[in-house]
């Protein structure tokens, strides 16, 4: 176990500071058969459509930002045919949890599998359109014996969100409490199993060896060519590649004109349960903790317009604070930092903001003072064509 620590730097931090700042994921697969090969390798990857027309898709950039929020010690957990698997976790191999299986995987081409198969990390020609990889291992197991969706859903009803909007999509990802709650519902029924092989999928330390000497700099996730394939000039065609421009650095970096966080994720739920089609979706989520503890001090939200801002976007935006001060905050807007992000605000837009942007509240009891959330603050983007990446400007 020490050899394997030293060889792939496999993070133990965030044990130690008890778990803080951890999320989940949970991916979707086609088949028992897919959930034992990705179990024993330690590693999974979104089987992508190719690119259209030399773009990508909104749906590729939507994948793309989920990878970029991935971090050593999120919780993993598989979901085939209403059955939730789990639990693992993702490990720091040579630097990071995730991966572009081979360099350049994220220009929206499709490379010929003999120029690339020496530097592919799953190296097989039927690869060519796994992008992006990330790796785990059992923690502490994945257990056969798996829980139906009803029985999870029932088994923690407020604090199992995000789960109930799995439609469609290859994986989610969930916070920092619907983890625990995923977690304790899968404990509770695998009990017995903790700490044994028996009833558990099988995983291989092997492949997670075989790396170590093919993982280099060429593949740490980059989202320059999203963006580049992207530009419009010195704005973005879709605002979904601007969601994978502010989860990279949101992930990435500790301070930030967001401020920092310690966790986010992107297109959150942010109204009663309805038909999915029909859910309103932050286009940025987010907490910050107090530091060195576990205590949740900030809630943001993020949303983002590709072209100049209207009014109804300061509207859409006031929805979101106040949902976040009901399913969250409990009434306690000074917990909330709200962002409205475009390539531009007119005057009358503005103005607007000024007028609307403000909610009265109540704080405290003995005595109760009266406070006014003003806290939504306008961001400019625009492409760098030096750097590759976008830059930021507070009105």
């Amino acid at each position: 176990m020490l050899l394997a620590q030293q060889l792939f730097h496999i993070r133990t931090d965030k044990l130690a500071r008890g778990g803080l700042d951890m999320a989940g994921y949970i991916f979707t697969l086609d088949s028992l058969d897919s959930l034992k090969s990705c179990i024993k390798k330690g590693c999974y990857s979104t089987n992508l459509s190719a690119p259209k027309n030399g773009l990508w898709m909104i749906h590729h950039e939507g994948t793309f930002a989920d990878y970029c929020g991935m971090k050593p010690g999120d919780s993993v957990y598989f979901f085939i045919d209403r059955m939730i698997y789990g639990r693992g976790e993702m490990v720091d191999i040579e630097g990071d949890c995730k991966y572009m299986n081979y360099p350049r995987a994220l220009w929206p081409s499709f490379p010929e599998f003999k120029n690339i198969k020496d530097e592919m990390l799953l190296d097989d020609e039927s690869n060519l359109c796994n992008r992006c990889v990330c790796f785990f291992k059992p923690s502490p197991g994945f257990f056969e014996n798996g829980i139906d969706m009803d029985d999870m859903l029932a088994s923690n009803p407020q604090k199992i969100r995000m789960l109930r909007t799995l439609w469609k999509l290859s994986f989610i990802k969930v916070d920092e409490e619907e983890d625990q709650a995923l977690r304790d519902a899968i404990l509770k029924r695998n009990e017995a199993s903790i700490g044994s092989s028996v009833d558990c999928f099988n995983h291989d330390s092997a492949f997670h060896e075989s790396l170590s000497s093919k993982v280099s700099s060429r593949h740490s996730l980059s989202v320059k060519d999203v963006l580049f394939s992207c530009k419009d000039g010195s704005k973005l065609r879709h605002e979904m590649a601007i969601e994978v421009a502010v989860m990279d650095m949101l992930s990435r970096c500790k301070e930030s004109i967001f401020g920092r966080w310690d966790y986010v994720s992107h297109q959150v739920a942010a109204s009663p349960f309805k038909p999915i089609d029909y859910m309103d979706k932050m286009d940025v989520f987010g907490y910050r903790k107090i530091e060195g503890f576990g205590t949740i001090s900030k809630y943001l939200t993020i949303e983002i317009k590709k072209d100049a801002a209207k009014k109804d976007v300061i509207n859409q935006t006031m929805k979101y604070v106040d949902w976040i001060n009901q399913e969250y905050a409990y009434g306690d807007y000074s917990m909330i930092e709200a962002f409205i992000l475009a390539s531009d605000f007119p005057e009358h837009v503005v103005k607007y903001r000024d007028e609307v942007c403000a909610r009265n509240y109540m704080k405290g009891r003995r005595p109760a003072i009266s406070e006014t959330w003003t806290n939504l603050k306008l961001i400019k983007y625009k492409y760098n064509e030096l750097t590759g990446m976008l830059d930021f400007e507070q009105l």
